[in-house]
């Protein structure tokens, strides 16, 4: 049995943050919840193309990747970044309503780390970020030794 890990300090996690989502009140949670987190950089992006642009161009540490986009679904997003997923340049976290389906088995086949539910609770960001971001890190240290 994993002994339980210590709480982290919100001002430990530095990171940079892509929020692909397309819904204005989602997205304001979001932001809301991170700026809980002072080191963490925020960039957002409301449509998929646009996301993919600048995950390519500011290579952030973690991708927030909501599943249904009005100009193409979570798992093209995932299939566009696939490369650069697998190298180990980012973690994505899909966001959807969906509790599960066939999309999320899809994208997470093709690189996608986890999925959270929306609407997004800081209990999730709170828990389950620091080990996101230590991952990502993990991820990043390897690709760089390759």
């Amino acid at each position: 049995m994993n002994a339980p890990e210590p709480e982290t300090d919100a001002s430990e996690i530095r990171c940079s943050v892509l929020c692909i989502e397309d819904e204005p009140l989602d997205q304001l949670l979001v932001e809301a919840q991170l700026a809980h987190f002072p080191n963490i950089v925020l960039l957002k992006a409301s449509r998929g193309k646009e996301g993919i642009q600048i995950a390519l161009t500011e290579r952030p540490d973690l991708i927030l990747l909501d599943m249904h986009l009005p100009d193409m679904g979570g798992l093209e997003v995932v299939r566009a970044l696939n490369t650069q997923i697998s190298e180990g340049l980012y973690r994505v976290i899909l966001l959807t309503g969906d509790s599960f389906s066939i999309d999320i088995v899809k994208a997470m086949s093709l690189g996608a780390h986890e999925y959270w539910l929306k609407p997004l609770k800081f209990e999730t960001l709170r828990n389950d970020l620091p080990r996101v971001v230590r991952a990502a890190r993990t991820d990043r240290l390897r690709s760089r030794s390759r």
